[in-house]
């Protein structure tokens, strides 16, 4: 089995070991006072049976529980938490394996977007002399199931895209609650081989959803063992509150032994404290409260570290990713969660520009270049994204997984050994004994084998940036034409079969 990913060889170490043992020190403070405030109460009577203090209390129209978790339940959670988990795909060949001890990264898509920015390329005359060009146009349209559809079966596509998670918010008017959560799945499931992680939105349709993944897997013990579909939960809304409905999506996703991430998203300035160590003293603490209710439900169940911390402007409390303190937010968790051995998801790669340019180019480099060296094993929001994550932009994604590519070979291992010494000493004996002293032949030699980076390949006849966003879009509409994978006629038979609320519009075999 191949193996997704790229290694980084040294993961930078943002924190020292001291750094690390006061933000550790700092959560398990929080943990125990002021505690989290829990609004689920099977949560509740787990974390007390375990030994946390639970006192009763009323938040408005709910019932709610101060709950103080001391430190030996947190360091019993993390001694069940596996340190390895692999989320499935429908090929084999793309399963992803994260390794807490190791340092592979992987990169992925996300969020739910509003909008879907395509090019239309549209020709003008100049009024001047009549002269016709082409000029990439921007159409913005609301997100739909079909966009949901082109958009992983681009993902599927995209050589660097390792995991998919959707990323558009479909807004048909045949989507309801009641059957939201099976048509998006099913929608990306169909149209790709690579993982799918997501979040549930009805907790009455995840039976369905595990249900249509049994089906592709083979069988529960199969997904168990190849789980095409993995979960998101944003069990914590910050600062340190347990939302029920999640926790309790949370709680059965464990007992079927699936991954799921704990996704912890405050943002700095509001709803986290701004500085580094407040914000990833409070993310960590959200973090360790998932694990821990997650390893409560069923020890040993595969759980990953979610941190999606953003920085809040000051001037309107917007999100803000595009600035150095994102990068320092996401590197030091990530490196909290490899000090507790559990497998991290991260995120990078997203621009505040709302549209593809130079502005969007420089935020997005800047994050995915920085982030990755603290060695996440999953880094989400990766691709075409724009206008934080209200856009989702194909062009775009098909720059970002070059730019990506750009990124895995920057941690390429160095290839400085013994053979490669000698062969290097032969090679400029040869070269200095030619008449004409070049290394041009033996580098076209590196090109044609991958050693060397082949350059970015999207420079237009003329020198500025609309040939490139026209080069996107020819690149874009070449890589949809490809035949899209579905699953298997009798998969899909079944599918449609057992599960209530997909819409058949959606069936490729369908008549």
């Amino acid at each position: 089995m191949s193996q997704r990913g790229v290694i980084v060889g040294k993961p930078y170490e943002r924190l020292s070991r001291e750094q690390v043992e006061i933000i550790n020190r700092t959560s398990l403070d929080l943990l125990e006072n002021p505690g989290i405030l829990c609004y689920h109460e099977e949560s509740v009577t787990m974390l007390e049976k375990a030994g946390a203090k639970v006192k009763a209390t009323r938040e408005g129209e709910h019932d709610a529980w101060w709950v103080s978790i001391p430190e030996k339940v947190v360091r019993q959670a993390l001694d069940t938490a596996p340190s390895k988990v692999t989320l499935g795909a429908r090929n084999p060949e793309n399963k992803v394996v994260m390794d807490a001890e190791e340092s592979r990264v992987h990169f992925g898509s996300g969020s739910e977007t509003n909008y879907w920015l395509e090019i239309e390329p549209e020709t003008f005359s100049s009024k001047k002399d009549g002269r016709e060009q082409v000029f990439p146009v921007m159409k913005k349209s609301r997100g739909n199931l079909s966009f949901l559809s082109r958009s992983a079966h681009l993902a599927n596509n995209l050589e660097n895209l390792d995991f998919f998670i959707r990323n558009v918010n479909v807004q048909d008017e045949d989507i309801t609650t009641d059957n939201k959560d099976v048509n998006v799945f099913f929608a990306s499931l169909n149209n790709i081989t690579k993982p799918v992680v997501g979040g549930i939105a009805d907790f009455n349709q995840l039976e369905q959803v595990v249900g249509m993944a049994e089906i592709i897997a083979g069988g529960r013990d199969e997904l168990v063992n190849n789980p095409v579909t993995s979960f998101i939960t944003s069990v914590i809304k910050s600062p340190l509150q347990v939302v029920a409905e999640t926790a309790e999506k949370l709680i059965a996703i464990a007992r079927m032994g699936l991954p799921v991430v704990i996704s912890t998203s405050p943002q700095g300035g509001s709803t986290a404290p701004i500085d580094e160590l407040g914000m990833v003293a409070q993310v960590n603490a959200e973090a360790l409260t998932g694990i821990v209710i997650n390893q409560l439900a069923n020890p040993g169940a595969p759980v990953i570290y979610g941190a999606v911390p953003v920085r809040a402007r000051m001037d309107d409390l917007h999100d803000m990713y595009g600035v150095p303190e994102f990068c320092h937010y996401n590197m030091a968790c990530a490196q909290m969660a490899r000090y507790y051995k559990v497998p991290c998801y991260s995120t990078a790669g997203v621009g505040d520009a709302k549209v593809p340019g130079v502005q969007a180019a420089v935020e997005k480099m800047f994050t995915y270049t920085a982030v990755p060296f603290a060695a996440p094993d999953l880094v989400h929001y990766a691709f075409g994204l724009l206008d934080k994550t209200q856009t989702f932009s194909p062009e775009q994604a098909v720059l970002d997984n070059h730019q990506i590519g750009m990124v895995k070979f920057l941690h390429r291992e160095s290839g400085v050994t013994t053979e490669a010494a000698d062969k290097t000493r032969k090679v400029v004996e040869e070269v200095m004994n030619s008449p004409y002293r070049m290394y041009a032949r033996y580098a076209r030699k590196m090109l044609r084998k991958g050693g060397i980076f082949e350059g970015f390949p999207f420079e237009g006849e003329a020198d500025d940036q609309d040939q490139t966003l026209l080069k996107l879009h020819e690149r874009f509409k070449q890589l949809e034409e490809e035949k899209p994978q579905h699953l298997p006629e009798d998969v899909c038979k079944s599918i449609f079969e057992k599960t209530p609320g997909l819409l058949p519009r959606l069936n490729p075999y369908a008549n």
